[in-house]
């Protein structure tokens, strides 16, 4: 992979974990963070590293979306890949990036014409339990 970054520069490895820890705490929260940073084992380390890095220190950051069209994306790609476990995360992650309950709604009944009935019904009991849990 190139040393450019999507957020305007060239960055090292450090820099786009750094960016990518940021950005990862802003979207998910401290607390979903630290729950992940401390699950982490020699296992996972290389994993956890590579998503904040990429996921998060490159795309998440790059400024070419903002982050409520980028959750309106991850909530479909979530849906459509049967994701349900990502799925709640992701419609935390909506909510803190400014969406509301009707534009998550919006967005699942988008994807149960192109996703699927099924798909978008499961993700509707997810939401709908996040929702529920977050008021």
């Amino acid at each position: 992979m190139s040393e450019e970054s999507g957020t305007g520069g060239r960055m090292t490895d450090a820099g786009r974990h750094e960016q990518g820890m940021r950005t990862r705490r802003e979207v998910l929260g401290d607390a979903h963070v630290d729950r992940a940073e401390a699950r982490k084992d020699g296992f996972t380390a290389d994993f956890q590293d590579m998503i904040t890095r990429y996921a998060w220190g490159e795309i998440w950051s790059r400024p070419g979306l903002d982050r409520r069209t980028r959750s309106c994306v991850t909530l479909t790609a979530m849906v459509a890949g049967g994701h349900l476990d990502e799925l709640a995360m992701h419609v935390r992650a909506a909510l803190r990036n400014g969406l509301t309950h009707d534009e998550i709604k919006e967005v699942l009944l988008q994807t149960a014409i192109y996703c699927g009935v099924p798909a978008a019904n499961s993700a509707f009991a997810v939401a709908q339990r996040v929702l529920t849990e977050q008021e």
